[in-house]
């Protein structure tokens, strides 16, 4: 099982680490925050497809066809957190060495955001506290990584959970095995 979960979790958080850097240039290049995100969790998703296909390969070449929805799921989230982890350093890089700016300039984004949505002055000046708030909480390292992490853990979770309820099987007899 541990091999699996190595070599599955790698292959996904190595997708995962570059499609983040060509999200992360397609971000400085267009400065469209909302479609970035949106390719991002695109990106993320295909990424965690390895999760179905780890899960997949463990139970048919190395269990004889058979898996628990406990072991499935477990192998999911191991995998789970060996890309995510990949995605989080893949971050740290980017952020601390290519982009230390990102955000200043996601704070400005979502404040034309909010300004051009109509907003009143005192909910401009509560969403400037706000952004603020983010901007001091992102200099420090740690929450740099639990919000990283936030953003890709609970993807990696429902796929391992979407797949262990798939591919869980007691016996091998309804496999055709």
């Amino acid at each position: 099982m541990k091999r699996n979960v190595v070599v599955f979790g790698l292959i996904s958080g190595v997708v995962l680490a570059v499609f983040s850097m060509i999200v992360t240039w397609q971000c400085y290049k267009n400065e469209d925050f909302e479609s970035n995100m949106l390719l991002g969790y695109t990106f993320m998703l295909a990424a965690f497809s390895s999760i179905f296909v780890g899960i997949k390969s463990y139970r048919d070449k190395h269990n004889m066809g058979v898996i628990s929805f406990g072991k499935a799921f477990k192998i999911g989230l191991l995998i789970t957190l060996i890309a995510s982890t990949f995605y989080v350093v893949a971050w740290l890089f980017e952020y601390y060495l290519i982009i230390p700016d990102f955000m200043d300039r996601y704070t400005a984004h979502t404040m034309k955001e909010f300004v051009a949505g109509g907003a009143t002055p005192q909910e401009i000046s509560l969403k400037e506290s706000e952004m603020q708030g983010y901007v001091e909480m992102y200099k420090n390292p740690a929450y740099v990584v639990l919000f990283t992490y936030a953003e890709v853990l609970p993807i990696g979770l429902v796929i391992s959970l979407i797949s262990a309820l798939i591919l869980k099987r007691k016996s091998a007899d309804r496999a055709g095995l």
